[in-house]
């Protein structure tokens, strides 16, 4: 056999070796940061009062990713960080990314830290900046968007970010139910929603906060 028929056929055989390592790393790794998360969550479970969504809620964003592989998520409205780690966790799983926008400064700092300490600052653009502004520049396209800030702006959030949706894409919205409770504005944005041919929305059952979801089934 010639020395480039046995390289070859060396090669045919460490492929699979090689693809067996990392894959054992791989997993590895995933276990290492659930691990790591869950501890993060365990310690914590009892901080998240300023203006975080519960515990059932952050676990209902972390499905909804990991069931539709959703990859490109948008965050309005930080708080402290504990829906961005939810969902951020499904994105260390799917491959993706999220971008979270908080106005406070000593709420983006705390939630900069959490990140940091859950160990998902990897999968996480943090952004201190108003929403109102910065929503509306940002360039998309997102599958997955949830809203969680003024009650009053849900409707300009949406606006600003359903062209830049793809289709299936998910905008999940908090404190929203379909009979118009909740705080201000919440009435109008599912009133809007409900109305447009090319999304579907309706609010998750298991939610006791109200978490209205409205896909995208069409350009118009």
């Amino acid at each position: 056999m010639s020395k480039a028929a046995l390289s070859a056929a060396l090669l045919v055989l460490l492929i699979p070796l090689v693809q067996g390592v990392a894959r054992a790393q791989d997993t590895s790794r995933v276990k290492e940061l659930d691990r790591k998360v869950q501890a993060f969550l365990e310690r914590h479970q009892s901080d998240w009062h300023d203006m975080n969504v519960p515990a059932e809620d952050g676990k209902i964003l972390h499905e909804l990713i990991l069931s539709h592989r959703y990859t490109r998520a948008l965050e309005i409205g930080t708080s402290t960080g504990h829906s961005a780690i939810w969902m951020a966790w499904a994105l260390s799983r799917t491959g993706g990314r999220l971008i979270t926008v908080e106005i406070d400064e000593e709420r983006y700092r705390t939630a900069v830290a959490n990140f940091k300490e859950a160990g998902l600052a990897s999968y996480i653009d943090a952004r201190l900046a108003d929403a109102h502004e910065l929503v509306p520049a940002l360039e998309g396209p997102f599958d997955f968007v949830f809203c969680d800030a003024d009650k009053d702006w849900y409707k300009n959030y949406f606006t600003s970010v359903a062209p830049k949706m793809e289709i299936g894409g998910c905008f999940a919205a908090h404190n929203v139910s379909l009979r118009g409770w909740g705080p201000r504005g919440t009435g109008e944005f599912i009133t809007y929603v409900l109305a447009l041919p090319n999304f579907e929305t309706r609010v998750d059952k298991a939610s006791r906060s109200g978490l209205s979801l409205s896909v995208k089934k069409s350009e118009r």
